[in-house]
């Protein structure tokens, strides 16, 4: 079995976790990572370009997920990732990460993604959002278990709650599209 199918086969599992891994709190793996966009970055319309963007989500999101997890942790899934804002050439952008919620051997790392001109004392607009779910691996690729979060505020309660229903409606579509193929597949239609 490959990483990939590894790593899909591992997410999003049931959240028996073992008692003697202890939690970690929400603000010790929380970062930010801060880049200023250049014409390097721009797009065809003269925009930073989403993908560099989303590059930057993955890379603050990573990180924090390799410092909860304490060790590596893949990429397994990014949702929703919305951009709300342009960005342009010269935006200070500012990625802010944190861990949400832990599975068994998963966690879902929230990320803003605020913009401010970098020679403005304006205060930064959030410009994008996205929640990724990572998975820990071990030096072989296998799944290893995380620490389970432990939520500090009432905004990471929330957050903690909000992720577990992004869960509930992640494993139900997957659920939904496997019933389907299966059945189109006992009709003898090919994908």
């Amino acid at each position: 079995m490959s990483v990939r199918h590894k790593v899909g086969a591992m997410t999003d599992q049931a959240t028996d976790v073992d008692p003697d891994i202890p939690g970690k709190p929400t603000s010790a793996s929380r970062t930010t990572l801060s880049h200023i966009m250049t014409h390097n970055d721009t797009n065809l319309l003269g925009t930073v370009h989403g993908g560099v963007i989303m590059k930057l989500v993955d890379d603050a999101a990573g990180a924090v997920a390799g410092r909860h997890s304490g060790g590596p942790a893949v990429t397994a899934s990014m949702d929703e990732m919305a951009f709300l804002e342009p960005v342009r050439v010269g935006d200070l952008v500012h990625v802010k990460a944190q861990v949400n919620w832990t599975g068994r051997t998963s966690m879902e790392v929230g990320v803003r993604v605020l913009a401010e001109r970098w020679n403005e004392s304006a205060p930064p607009t959030q410009v994008g959002s996205a929640y990724l779910v990572f998975a820990a691996v071990d030096a072989d690729g296998r799944p290893r278990q995380v620490p389970p979060v432990l939520p500090e505020t009432d905004r990471d309660r929330r957050r903690y709650q909000e992720a577990q229903i992004r869960r509930t409606h992640r494993l139900a579509r997957r659920r939904a599209i496997r019933e389907l193929r299966e059945k189109r597949a006992a009709e003898g239609f090919e994908d």
